[in-house]
């Protein structure tokens, strides 16, 4: 070799050497400037994928769900193998052999940018979009690009690829809001990833190269190409065989949009969940994942929410149709994509589906649909039982022909009914005839006795209604431990989102009125106690005018027994029961079952329920009656899981426990000696004026200490078991005999509760209870406008009770509270409440409260002319006024 030679290879080498120098100093200038800036990669081990809030019921089933991102994280080893290897194929095949940067890829990528003069791919591995994902943003600079190197490196020295892979497949952002593959399949096919096929998994594996350009849904051709490259380049790796490979690329495209539909439609529900998890972990309920499990029965939900819609719609159809919803132009009957518009932003309500007329006959009508489906409404789907609303007491004549209410154009509203239908022959024409039951065969159809069977058709039918203006709410809940098992706060969510189960405060009318009667029963009356139901007139500053309470109907008994006055509601009754109690020690004693002193009246109007209360409220204190005499806090969020499914809070109701040592909750100022009645009478206030019942223990809603032992607080007595048993008498003969008489038809002895309508009447209640549930139905206008005429709690909200209480008691056996000591059974005179061994009536007392004997008069006859004209009030045939306030 010469010199010169030499010389020269010398000279290269010193410049490679230069050159290496220069980009090593490059590089570390440029790691030195950027080093600062960079994340710690240890915070990935940390990292929480934003995944929504879910709401579920009790038996799981998903109620809401709050969030802007669909995730469902799933590990590594819930990711199937197939699946794992799909993605490795489609992006990163050397992913378990590179450290976290390919160098074949980068080359790559700078070669397609210096032919092109653009850039065509990042060479990125999984790593570095990962990196990108967590920390970077997607815009293509070069220093993003050297900060995703720099980050690919610090991350494969700190986590394991598995690792890297996990998180991996749960933060790429794959189309249609959802991030990650779980949620992706759950989009895109309706299932979990480890539910899917080949073919599936490696249309999934093509989405994060180009979510909107691959995606299956919007552009299926593309979406298939991508899939069947992916494909052969799973059989090119060997990570499948040929014929695995054959029946997948002939698979079709089968991946549609599933929307997160909800199991159990209970909004309000979902609401009120979803505030509770805020109010405990803020804004950071939308996204780390936690889970609601409520109290909510799914069943019972459903079927509170069907008694209130069908309660809410018998009654808006016994005050006659308001006509069309609205009236579109004529013209758009003629653009039907313009008039399909329309009705699609018009939300279905109760279910109850908008139409526009397009052409009326006087006996029947044809609609257009959402579903661009047209249908025909005949003159007995609800056309023939038409008259007009005028008021709410008044309405027209019957409607005698289509034409004169309706014309094309007019929105309205429709119910979708099914029957089952069977078919027969009948000279040779099919006649089709509504059946209840599926068809019998008919063993002389065949000489075999082997009929052949036919199958009942569905035939869909559509019935003309209206969306009610009216009202209404019901609560139903756990008398044990105040668990809530069902609650609807109107007629439908998307109508209006006020919850008047815990947002209406309404004048409870007589509903009220059983604890007045709890405190006269404490206290020491009687439910034979003789109060005389006559006229009285008030004049007290404190009522600011002159006050002439009135039973409804204007009548007056005269002496009754407070059994009789309870189920027969009188109203002079407890108005004469609250003056001689005193207001102190009856507010008192009723805010025991959980009513703020606050929002209860300082006058005597309280005893006909002239206080603003919630449903929640109100069922709330009846389960007092129905658990025995505890009183128990409403509650709805049992408890909340975070994304791990770790326990981070869990409810502590106060809970019923019969037999166990009584707190001191105030429940000792309970009397239980007896007091004269004639000294009842005369005084004016409580034996110890201003005494105050100890505080309510209302529980915060505070994260749970795993490592705490937590047992779950006493509910303390509200009255005392004597008590609540002769109450419970008391308002099962509501049911029986008085204004609650319809719920007799539920032919169940265990049941109870109290009728309530306020003047006008505006508000209609009832709330009752079994053993097993207390629930509370109200009926309404939130203008407080007037119910109409002959609408009262017996007739607007009872029904609605009645629906829901069959329902949920149904294949539950009756239950009784259990007779307490201290309680006997005396026959009494029915006129005077004393003790007869006549003929009479048997009645409960306590043992130390058993009324006095009668006297028998030996010069007058027992039965007289005078005794038969008294009403009888036991005759179950009786005629039962309903009650005003």
């Amino acid at each position: 070799m010469t010199v010169k030679v030499r010389n020269r290879l010398l000279a290269l080498l010193w410049l490679g050497l230069a050159g290496v120098a220069a980009t090593a100093m490059a590089l570390a200038s440029i790691y030195l400037y950027l080093k600062p800036g960079l994340p710690s990669v240890e915070s990935l081990r940390d990292i929480r994928l934003q995944t929504p809030l879910r709401v579920y019921s009790s038996d799981m089933k998903l109620i809401g769900e709050f969030g802007e991102k669909r995730r469902n994280p799933i590990t590594i080893e819930q990711t199937p193998e197939p699946f794992i290897k799909a993605i490795l194929a489609a992006e990163d095949s050397s992913f378990y052999s590179h450290n976290g940067v390919s160098i074949k890829g980068l080359m790559r990528a700078a070669s397609q940018l210096i032919k092109t003069g653009s850039i065509q791919s990042g060479g990125s591995t999984l790593t570095m979009q990962v990196a990108r994902n967590f920390f970077l943003s997607r815009e293509q600079r070069f220093v993003r690009k050297f900060n995703e190197i720099l980050l690919s490196l610090q991350i494969e020295q700190e986590l394991t690829k598995d690792e890297i892979l996990a998180l991996y497949i749960n933060k790429i952002f794959l189309g249609n809001r959802a991030y990650g593959f779980q949620a992706a399949a759950k989009v895109y096919y309706g299932r979990g990833i480890k539910d899917l096929n080949l073919a599936q998994w490696a249309m999934m594996a093509g989405l994060p190269k180009a979510p909107s350009t691959f995606n299956p849904i919007a552009n299926p051709t593309r979406a298939l190409v991508r899939r069947n490259w992916i494909l052969k380049r799973m059989l090119d790796l060997g990570y499948i065989d040929q014929d695995e490979y054959k029946n997948s690329i002939t698979a079709p495209v089968t991946a549609s949009y599933h929307s997160r539909d909800l199991d159990l439609d209970a909004p309000y529900i979902a609401e009120m969940a979803r505030k509770e998890a805020v109010d405990l972990f803020g804004d950071n309920a939308y996204t780390d994942g936690y889970q609601v499990i409520t109290t909510i029965d799914s069943r019972l939900q459903e079927s509170a929410r069907d008694a209130l819609q069908h309660g809410l719609e018998t009654y808006d159809a016994r005050h006659g149709y308001r006509g069309p919803e609205q009236r579109l132009p004529a013209e758009l009957l003629h653009d039907s994509d313009q008039l399909i518009d329309l009705l699609n932003e018009i939300p279905i309500l109760g279910g109850l589906e908008p139409g526009v007329v397009t052409v009326v006959e006087p006996k029947k009508l044809q609609v257009q649909l959402r579903d661009r489906r047209v249908i025909e409404v005949p003159w007995s789907n609800g056309l023939d039982s038409i008259r007009p609303y005028i008021s709410e007491s008044t309405r027209g004549a019957r409607l005698q022909s289509a034409d004169k209410m309706f014309a094309p154009g007019d929105v309205i509203r429709l119910r979708r009914v099914e029957k089952n239908t069977k078919a027969t022959e009948s000279n040779s024409e099919t006649i089709v005839t509504a059946v209840d039951e599926p068809p019998q065969p008919d063993p002389l159809a065949d000489p075999s006795g082997k009929p052949e069977p036919t199958e009942p058709q569905v035939v869909e039918e559509w019935v003309l209604t209206q969306v009610p203006e009216a009202q209404g709410a019901l609560v139903s809940i756990e008398p044990e431990d105040g668990a809530i098992r069902a609650l609807v706060g109107g007629y439908d969510f998307r109508q209006s989102h006020f919850n008047r189960v815990t947002q209406a405060a309404r004048q409870p009318g007589s509903s009220f009125k059983p604890f007045i009667y709890a405190s006269a029963i404490e206290r020491g009356y009687t439910a034979a106690s003789i109060i005389n139901d006559a006229p009285i007139i008030f004049e007290e500053t404190n009522l600011q005018d002159v006050w002439r309470p009135e039973n409804d109907g204007g009548t007056f008994l005269g002496p009754t027994r407070l059994r009789m006055a309870l189920y027969k509601s009188r109203n002079m009754v407890s108005i004469r029961l609250l003056q001689s109690l005193g207001l102190d020690y009856a507010l008192g004693f009723v805010e025991g079952f959980g009513f703020e002193r606050s929002k209860l009246a300082r006058n005597l109007t309280i005893a006909l329920g002239s206080s603003a209360l919630t449903p929640l409220d109100m069922v709330r204190g009846y389960a007092a009656f129905a658990n025995g005499g505890y009183r128990v806090e409403p509650y709805l969020v049992d408890r909340i899981l975070d994304v791990n499914g770790e326990v981070r809070y869990q409810a502590q109701p106060l809970t019923v426990c019969r037999g166990c040592p009584q707190p001191g909750t105030g429940s000792e100022r309970l009397s239980s000696e007896p007091v004269g009645l004639a000294e009842l009478q005369m005084e004016g206030e409580a034996p110890n004026p201003g005494e105050e019942p100890a505080e309510l223990r209302i529980l915060p809603l505070e994260p749970l200490d795993p490592n705490k032992n937590q047992a779950r607080p006493q509910a303390p007595r509200a009255m005392s078991a004597q008590t609540a048993y002769i109450m419970d008498s008391m308002l099962k003969d509501v049911i029986k005999k008085g204004t609650g008489r319809r719920a007799r038809s539920m032919k169940r002895g265990d049941i109870a509760g109290k009728t309530g309508t306020t003047n006008g009447p505006r508000d209609a209640w009832f709330s009752g209870y079994s053993p097993h549930l207390a629930t509370s139905a109200w009926v309404g206008f939130d203008s407080y406008g007037e119910l109409g005429k002959n609408e009262y709690g017996g007739s607007a909200a009872l029904p609605i009770w009645i629906d829901f209480m069959s329902s949920a008691l149904e294949g539950l056996p009756e239950r009784h509270l259990p007779q307490p000591d201290d309680i006997v059974t005396v026959r009494i005179n029915p006129k005077n409440g004393l003790r007869t061994s006549y003929d009479g009536m048997f009645e409960i007392f306590r043992t130390n409260r058993v009324p006095g004997r009668e006297v028998y008069n030996p010069y007058r006859h027992r039965y007289t002319d005078e005794d038969r004209d008294m009403p009888d009030q036991d005759a179950p045939g009786d005629s039962l006024p309903e009650e005003l306030f």
